[in-house]
This record gives C-alpha cells, sequence and structure tokens, in this order.
C-alpha cells in the first residue's frame, strides 16, 4: 500500500501537522477520491476543538473535489477519473432515507473528515459511491467544487428547499460568514430582498457586494429582531441562522413576519443547543422552523446548473487558496474572526 501525505492532529486544539499515512482502503461500495482541492470549514474547527468528537489522532476536512482514483467491486456507476464532489453528509445507500433520495438524514450516515479520515489528505476514502457522489462539470474547477460541499450547499438547502425564497421575499441572513455570505448570494440570485446582520463592518460591506440591500450592524443595535422587521415591513419572509448561537436563532424566530419560516444552518452543539425560542410566536403566528443539515447528492445538480450559467458564482467567496502544508495553521487561525471569505486548500 502505498503512502499519502495528510494534516493530521494529535489531540483537540493540538496545531495540526503535515504527515505520511497509509493511502486509505477502497471500499467494497466505495471510491478513494484523489483529492484536488478541499475547503476549511468553521464545522472542522468544531471538531478540532472538540465540540463535535472525533476520533483522535484525526485527519479534517469534508468540503472536497477531486478526481475517482480506485473503485470498489460493488460500484456500478462510477469510474477512475471521473470527476467528483460530495456532500459532506454521506449516506448508507441502503436505508429507506437513502431510497428516498434523502440521504442527509441517514440514520447510519457517514460524514468525511468526522465519521472516518477526512479530505485534509492526498486521497480520502467514500462509502456508498452510487448514493453519495456528483458528478461535476468540466466547467467547475476543484476550487470552486470544494467550496460548495458544507457551506454553499447548505445556504441552498437552507434558502431555495426549505426557505422557498422568491422573487421579491425579504430573507434575514444572521451572520456573514461562509454559510451567510453563500445564503446572501443564493437569495439576492434568487430575486430575494436580503438583509444581513453581522458584528463587523467588513462582513456587512462584503454582504453588501455579494447582493444585500439592506444590513444591521449587531453591535450598535439594541433590538436586531425589531430592527429587521422595520426594514422589512414587518419581518422577513425567511429567516436563517447562519452562524449558530443561541441568541441569533432566537433573533432570526423573531425576525419573522406572520407564516415566515425560520431555518437554522448554523451549528448548535452542546450546551447551545437548546436555545430559548418562543414558541408562543410560532403558534400564534404559524411560523415554520427547519434545520438544514447539507444538501443530498441529488440536490446538487440544480445548484451546478445555475453555477454553470453564471446565476450563482460560489467562487467569489473564496478568500485565499493555500497549499496542503498551510491547511493547519489555517484551521488554528479560526480561533480569531476572519472576514477574509473562505479559505480552499488546492492540491
Amino acid at each position: 500500500m502505498g503512502r499519502v501525505k495528510a494534516v493530521i492532529y494529535q489531540e483537540y486544539g493540538a496545531l495540526p501537522e503535515l504527515v505520511d499515512l497509509p493511502e486509505p482502503e477502497c471500499p467494497e461500495d466505495g471510491v478513494v477520491i484523489a483529492v484536488g482541492a478541499t475547503g476549511i470549514c468553521r464545522s472542522d474547527w468544531h471538531a478540532w476543538k472538540g465540540h463535535d468528537p472525533v476520533a483522535l489522532p484525526h485527519v479534517p476536512g469534508h468540503e472536497l473535489a477531486g478526481v475517482v482514483a480506485g473503485v470498489g467491486s460493488g460500484v456500478r456507476h462510477w469510474k477512475s477519473g471521473d470527476r467528483v464532489t460530495v456532500p459532506f453528509v454521506c449516506g448508507c445507500g441502503r436505508c429507506a432515507w437513502c431510497g428516498a433520495g434523502e440521504a442527509q438524514v441517514c440514520p447510519a450516515q457517514t460524514q468525511p473528515g468526522f465519521t472516518g479520515q477526512g479530505s485534509f489528505a492526498e486521497r480520502v476514502a467514500i462509502h456508498a459511491a452510487d448514493t453519495n457522489l456528483v458528478r461535476l462539470p468540466e466547467s467547475v474547477d476543484f476550487v470552486t467544487a470544494a467550496s460548495l460541499g458544507c457551506r454553499f450547499a447548505t445556504a441552498f438547502r437552507a434558502v431555495v428547499t426549505h426557505g422557498r425564497i422568491g422573487p421579491g421575499d425579504w430573507l434575514a441572513v444572521h451572520g456573514c460568514g461562509g454559510v451567510g455570505l453563500s445564503a446572501v448570494m443564493i437569495g439576492a440570485a434568487l430575486g430575494g430582498r436580503v438583509v444581513a446582520v453581522d458584528v463587523t463592518s467588513a462582513a456587512l460591506e462584503r454582504a453588501t457586494s455579494m447582493g444585500a440591500e439592506a444590513v444591521v450592524d449587531a453591535r450598535s443595535t439594541p433590538d436586531v429582531a425589531a430592527a429587521v422587521r422595520d426594514l422589512t415591513g414587518g419581518g422577513a419572509h425567511v429567516s436563517v441562522d447562519a452562524f449558530g448561537s443561541p441568541e441569533l436563532a432566537v433573533a432570526s424566530v423573531r425576525s419573522l413576519r406572520r407564516r415566515g419560516r425560520h431555518v437554522q444552518a448554523g451549528l448548535l452543539l452542546g450546551p447551545a443547543s437548546t436555545p430559548p425560542l418562543p414558541m408562543d410566536l410560532v403558534v400564534s403566528q404559524e411560523l415554520e422552523i427547519y434545520g438544514a443539515h447539507g444538501m443530498p447528492a441529488r440536490g446538487y445538480p440544480a445548484m451546478l446548473s445555475m453555477i454553470e450559467e453564471g446565476t450563482l458564482r460560489p467562487g467569489d467567496l473564496v478568500g485565499q487558496v493555500i497549499g496542503l502544508e498551510d491547511a493547519g495553521a489555517a484551521l488554528a487561525a479560526m480561533d480569531r474572526p476572519s472576514v477574509a471569505g473562505m479559505t480552499v486548500v488546492r492540491l
């Protein structure tokens, strides 16, 4: 068996190191992908900090694109050389949820970079390839595709599938990091009117450049939800907590107009997992509440079509492209706020 370069951490919070590891074995129902690019995401940071426990030592990385380099004997639809990307939630391929195309809620799901070794490596193994792989158009490069896997795809499902944004609808986006800026871009591209909420002027400026019509600086606004309701003439049709905090989740729900839709896209883990949502408003105003746990493979073609035609430009959200040797330091740097855009590792 060959060796591959990979970034690994031995303990939570320890600086990840670039090392040589054995090449991953190809699952019978899966593939090994030669990684062309992989994103560095806040979800990777949560695992590295121990908020979302993983088996140590660990190779992170779950936003990936590349070329199929090995194919298991049970795979029917893929061959070596295929250009692919992968949802960050991979289904088992056998249960009723996977059969219905809802692999993102598969009870036996796997997640590269969480349940197993991830894509901060030259090779990564993916199970149930016929359920989980997504074919990449030639016009979509690996760096752009790697920016889709978690943040952009999650935002797309939040805004399009759950939010059902239409022309003229108001969309409030709370938190303008990778998921939030993706949601701003997608909402504006669909004809929505977007209000962006954040605590930094730089993030709000980027949101404006992505199509936000109005912004709310949460640092200087005592009641963010009231400000959103005022700006939108009674509340947003759809509101997204794109960061993941109890305060933002509550503000998002309170930002809605009657019959509005809240989507929780940011992770809420540990003590933060049970925010005090105003269920009196949910009942009396018939609000809808959704979770967005990535997007299954069957949802990608519509998103990729919009990228090919230029309606969506996820490449604009990429702030820097680095090498694998710099991935560990970039992950650790997420301890500090940044509005530089998504960081993508190109291999």
